[in-house]
């Protein structure tokens, strides 16, 4: 049996003992602790979006999105590519060995004698392997996993962002839904009008004027009702998009945003130390720890590196004394590269690493700055919009009341028709307004949601 010589055992045990790389230091978060206004709320602060989400029909059809989007896996193909390059940069800690078995046979004549001679060779060995003194290899190493974090967490981020843009398109969509069916509504409405007017007006009872009046709100109610059933079909070629496939019929919305938007309450007094494990900010920190960890790799650079090239094997004039005792044969080459001169590479390229860490700091904390502003202004919206909502839903029953009591006038002959017309788009407005607060109320949950890194955990 082949026996491994001590240039190759020694080779083998090698191993770093120096590490060039500045101690990593987490940066100052410069945002305060805690947001202003504080929303009140009573649930856990422990929930991701299968929870968050929790109309059925929605979370069946972010799953789908989340299996077919094409963003998400570009995203994920990045992360494969970034995983086998950290698995290069791995293998380089590694000596590469090599086995080989060979044979040569020659025939020689001298003086009319002939000779054939035969030699055989078994080795084992290892070439042009560095022995990682200064820690290079291994900070090569630790800044492709760090590159490879960086691109999982901004595969989070896709994930986070293209959950929120279902959620808010399936909004929409029940939006729309609920305003082409308050136009077909208003339509009906004024259709029936707009005849008994005619009829006024064929028994002198009503003026010409009366039925233009009449005429022009069926026809705005038209207007409105097509240009609703186009924009729903916009909508749903935007979900059809975003979720990379045709959409099953009942995971659309039905015709009321109230019975669509199943979304849970946001909990009282988020704290700002959330945002520090949102994907982006999470991302931008790998990407400062690479920064930080190329320093050290910068630095080995100004120090000697040492190769080692090894075999050990059996040699001998026959091969079935190959592998007997005595037939052992081994080689060791190490050497060494000391840098002398480079014209300033080696220092340019220190300066230009601890520089970049210098950007991936101010990149780290302005990321952590953008997100607190991100939450602030959500949060800002929330703080009033119960009270928004409170007096939109009072303006609307008012407006109900008073479109009830102009038309009972105006068809008991009390009064014109001008001012029931008048009362009736009042109402109309209110109707349209206040569905649009409410698709905001529900899509100001899906941004927090979106903006504290995929819920409140």
């Amino acid at each position: 049996m082949m026996k491994f010589h001590w240039p190759i055992l020694a080779a083998l045990a090698l191993s770093g003992c120096i590490n060039l790389a500045p101690q990593y230091q987490q940066p100052e978060a410069p945002v305060p602790g805690a947001w202003q206004p504080q929303v009140k709320g009573e649930v856990s602060t422990d929930i991701q979006w299968q929870q968050f989400f929790t109309d059925k029909r929605l979370a069946q059809l972010q799953t789908l999105a989340l299996e077919n989007n094409r963003d998400l896996r570009l995203a994920s193909l990045n992360i494969e590519k970034a995983q086998a390059q950290y698995r290069i940069q791995r293998a380089a800690a590694f000596p590469t060995i090599d086995a080989g078995i060979s044979g040569t046979h020659s025939r020689t004549s001298t003086s009319g004698t002939t000779t054939t001679t035969h030699d055989y060779s078994a080795q084992l060995g290892l070439s042009s392997y560095e022995v990682d003194v200064f820690g290079r290899v291994q900070n090569l190493q630790d800044e492709a996993l760090e590159d490879y974090l960086a691109l999982t967490e901004t595969r989070r981020s896709t994930q986070i962002s293209l959950v929120a843009e279902v959620a808010t398109a399936w909004l929409t969509l029940a939006a729309d839904n609920e305003r082409l069916q308050l136009a077909e509504e208003t339509l009906t409405s004024q259709q029936a009008t707009y005849e008994l007017t005619q009829s006024s007006f064929a028994l002198g009872g009503s003026t010409a004027l009366a039925v233009a009046q009449a005429q022009t709100t069926v026809e705005s109610a038209r207007v409105d009702v097509a240009e609703y059933q186009s924009q729903i079909l916009q909508d749903r070629n935007a979900l059809r998009l975003l979720v990379g496939s045709d959409i099953p019929d009942a995971l659309l919305p039905g015709a009321r945003l109230q019975t669509a938007a199943a979304l849970v309450q946001v909990p009282a007094e988020l704290p700002s130390s959330l945002l520090q494990r949102r994907p982006d900010v999470l991302a931008a920190e790998h990407s400062l720890k690479s920064a930080n960890i190329d320093i050290g790799a910068a630095r080995a650079a100004f120090f000697p590196s040492i190769s080692l090239t090894a075999n050990a094997g059996s040699a001998s004039s026959s091969l079935s004394n190959l592998f007997k005792a005595g037939s052992g044969a081994w080689t060791f080459a190490p050497s060494i590269s000391v840098p002398i001169f480079d014209a300033g590479s080696n220092r340019a390229t220190l300066d230009a690493a601890k520089v970049e860490k210098e950007i991936q700091v101010q990149t780290y904390q302005q990321t952590l700055q953008t997100a607190f502003k991100e939450v602030a202004d959500a949060l800002a919206v929330r703080s009033t919009l119960d009270q928004r909502l409170a007096a939109q839903q009072a303006l609307t029953d008012a407006s109900q009341k008073s479109f009830d009591l102009s038309d009972a006038l105006y068809r008991a002959g009390s009064q014109s028709y001008l001012e029931a017309l008048d009362a009736q788009r009042s109402l109309y407005s209110a109707q349209q307004d206040l569905i649009t607060l409410r698709l905001a109320e529900q899509s100001n949950r899906v941004t927090l949601y979106k903006v504290v890194g995929g819920g409140w955990r």
